[in-house]
């Protein structure tokens, strides 16, 4: 059945859903086989470990950006419709909710979308963090959160267009952007073949970052097909997860569309890699600070997330593949706010660390 006839026998909101479906669970699976995970790379980034991790992030950071620039260049994606881009962005927003992200993402040892990912394989330490996440998420949009997370947006804001368009404001093009992300490819290769790791990795890596392109070619094709007003939208887990929350609990539901679909995608993908590597494991709790921990870095995760605009996908590598300044404005807080976290949590300077071995460099 070709998009077509999809849409005309099912609609826009049911072909976005059965889109956001397919691409979440190749994401789910490509991540969960690959281990990506934004907290592991950032830690071996901040303790001068250039391993796998940081390999496995770079390669799907970086694949991205190549596919969403390709797409752009071959005119099979337009952009400037997207809200990272059209829409007026808060610069204060991106970096005070970045660094916020980014300090929650250590706490619980994982970002957003890992924690869905190791819910599905029996990890209750993700699973009610994700719970809390998604809760503080839908605070933090129009809840009882929505007035401080409006505060900070506005100290300082910039508009939409090529204000907030990186590769306008450089001149750089989308030539430039295909080059940025070629170079950053080779610099994952590179530091891949170095740390001799197996096939899946690799795989695992580029395929997670190839779904960010194809939620943003899939989305674009069906506004493209449409007679009807359809988002130009990519992936992220923030804003989903909000709406799953009150589709759970509110009546009327919200109308469905492609994240309808993302968030259980994602979760089937990552139960069928878990299920392919045995890597399924009920996890728990094993003290009272562990949890305290958890709930805490969950708590500045939803809300960091909202205030930047996205999470470490949604933000970081979704809106970081269409240079969105607000998105690498984002993506740098988290990473200073992981770095810095990690530092002041887990305590021993950096070198001690790295002679220990300390768990903290492993992902959760």
């Amino acid at each position: 059945m070709n998009l077509a006839t999809l849409l005309e026998r099912y609609g826009e909101s049911a072909a976005l859903a059965i889109g956001g479906l397919v691409i979440g669970v190749l994401f789910g699976f490509f991540a969960q086989r690959s281990k990506f995970c934004l907290r592991a790379a950032a830690i071996e980034f901040w303790h001068r470990k250039f391993g796998e991790k940081l390999s496995v992030w770079l390669l799907a950071f970086s694949s991205a950006v190549v596919g969403v620039q390709l797409l752009i260049l071959t005119q099979s994606l337009d952009v400037s419709t997207a809200r990272q881009i059209a829409a007026r962005g808060s610069l204060s927003g991106a970096l005070i909710g970045g660094l916020l992200f980014g300090a929650g993402m250590i706490m619980t040892r994982g970002c957003a979308s890992r924690l869905l990912i190791l819910s599905a394989n029996g990890n209750l330490r993700a699973l009610l963090s994700g719970l809390i996440f998604a809760v503080t998420a839908q605070a933090s949009l129009s809840g009882s959160l929505a007035p401080l997370r409006n505060a900070i947006s506005a100290w300082w804001t910039v508009d939409g267009g090529p204000s907030r368009d990186l590769l306008a404001i450089t001149g750089a093009g989308h030539w430039g952007g295909l080059l940025f992300g070629l170079v950053w490819l080779a610099a994952a290769l590179f530091f891949s073949v170095r740390s001799g790791w197996g096939l899946w990795k690799w795989i695992g890596g580029i395929g997670a970052g190839l779904m960010v392109a194809a939620g943003w070619g899939y989305t674009y094709l069906v506004s493209a097909s449409s007679f009807q007003v359809v988002q130009v939208q990519g992936l992220t887990f923030s804003g989903p997860s909000a709406e799953w929350l009150m589709r759970v609990l509110s009546s009327p539901a919200p109308a469905i569309g492609f994240d309808f679909g993302l968030l259980p995608g994602v979760f089937i993908g990552s139960f069928i890699g878990a299920w392919v590597g045995k890597d399924l494991k009920l996890e728990g709790f094993t003290d009272g600070y562990g949890m305290r921990r958890y709930i805490a870095g969950a708590v500045l995760m939803g809300f960091g997330s909202m205030l930047a605009g996205g999470c470490a996908v949604g933000a970081g590598i979704t809106g970081g593949a269409i240079f969105a300044l607000t998105a690498w404005i984002a993506l740098v807080g988290m990473w200073a706010g992981a770095g810095l976290t990690d530092r002041l949590l887990d305590g021993k300077p950096i070198g001690q660390r790295m002679a220990i071995g300390r768990p903290a460099l492993t992902a959760p």
